[in-house]
């Protein structure tokens, strides 16, 4: 029997906890996500809070897309850097924020860079910060529709923020930003009718925007969770970002969406406290960890192993089989929160045909780059 789509068949030089990308499933997901909005690259728009990294953005580019949204100047900056004709923070930008949004856009003239605002007041602050560096910011209405994170509710008071941001000389409204991730209903056609009624808001919103006779809005829709649903709307731009990497915990609430995990944690065997107890070295700083114990790695090669306690290096397993583990024995396992965890390692080992083949580095994990 072959070896299995994750193992490696070289170990001895690789260190754990490792985390590993395939580069040829990242470009089936690439092709999988394009393949939904019916190959329109104009309806993809990703967010890269998920990879973070130069490579992973380059294989979206080299695949036609050209747009995305970011969650932090640093990833911004990245996407600039990697040639991105649209760059969307998705995140309120006010002072110190805003003003690194517009320093970048300065050096970057080949991206077209937007933000978002949920208030008139934020509005009024970023209209004056565009004044003062005598440029003219593009804004998207960000808009709450039930995650109650973020946002404005669609109604009366969103319109006139969309007003104030259309008649204001140093703003150019550009359209409405919403994010349904509340809804992770695993039924697809029970999410599809949450996601549709958290939806129905938004187009009575566009109609009344359209019957005062102002700019029709480009609408940049939900996540990964929701993507299948807006994938049906020919007129919706839809922003997923885990996608490209996928995760056990979206395999698990979004099943009609077939993208292929991407990413594994490499973790090894290092100590056998107790009778049927093993410890691997994959603690907090191995993976993202703000989920209950049982949900936050799925073993690949051991299913028979259930997590009772982790601290920042270790994860203590119960064997609840006859299998038996040595010390260094290789755990390979898929993260249940694929975006943190990928935040927590410097770089990705790159497998290609069973072997380490080099690595991306992680770069917008870092706060800053050049601003």
């Amino acid at each position: 029997m072959g070896n299995k789509w994750y193992q490696l068949t070289e170990t001895h030089k690789l260190d754990s906890p490792a985390l590993l990308v395939y580069p040829d499933r990242v470009k089936k997901n690439i092709a999988m996500a394009l393949a939904m909005v019916d190959y329109d690259a104009d309806r993809l728009q990703p967010h890269v809070k998920t990879c973070k990294s130069a490579e992973a953005i380059g294989l979206m580019l080299q695949a036609g897309i050209y747009k995305f949204k970011a969650a932090t100047i640093a990833e911004a900056e990245l996407l600039a850097n990697c040639g991105a004709k649209e760059v969307l923070l998705a995140y309120q930008a006010i002072g110190p924020k805003l003003e690194r949004l517009l320093q970048l856009a300065a050096l970057y003239p080949g991206s077209a860079f937007s933000f978002l605002t949920d208030n008139l007041h934020s509005a009024s602050q970023q209209a004056g910060n565009c004044a003062a560096h005598n440029i003219k910011g593009q804004v998207y209405i960000d808009l709450n529709v039930g995650m109650n994170r973020t946002g404005i509710a669609p109604g009366e008071d969103a319109v006139a923020l969309y007003r104030y941001c259309h008649e204001n000389i140093h703003l150019n409204i550009q359209g409405l930003h919403l994010y349904d991730g509340h809804i992770r209903n695993p039924d697809f056609d029970q999410k599809k009718q949450l996601v549709d009624a958290a939806f129905a808001p938004v187009q009575a919103m566009v109609d009344t925007l359209a019957a005062a006779k102002l700019p029709a809005p480009q609408l940049i829709c939900g996540g990964s969770p929701s993507f299948s649903v807006h994938a049906q709307r020919p007129d919706v731009v839809c922003s997923p970002g885990t996608f490209i990497y996928w995760d056990h915990g979206y395999a698990n609430i979004c099943p009609e969406q077939n993208f292929l995990p991407a990413i594994v944690i490499f973790a090894r065997v290092i100590s056998k406290p107790a009778a049927g107890i093993i410890t691997a070295d994959a603690g907090h700083k191995a993976m993202a960890s703000e989920n209950d114990l049982a949900r936050r790695i799925h073993f690949l090669n051991a299913s028979h192993l259930t997590p009772i306690n982790q601290s920042e290096e270790h994860l203590v397993l119960k064997q609840e089989d006859e299998t038996v583990y040595t010390v260094g024995d290789e755990l390979y396992g898929l993260p249940y929160h694929v975006c943190p965890t990928v935040n927590l390692y410097e770089r990705l080992q790159v497998v290609e045909n069973g072997e380490v083949t080099g690595y991306w580095k992680t770069v917008a994990r870092d706060r800053y780059l050049q601003f």
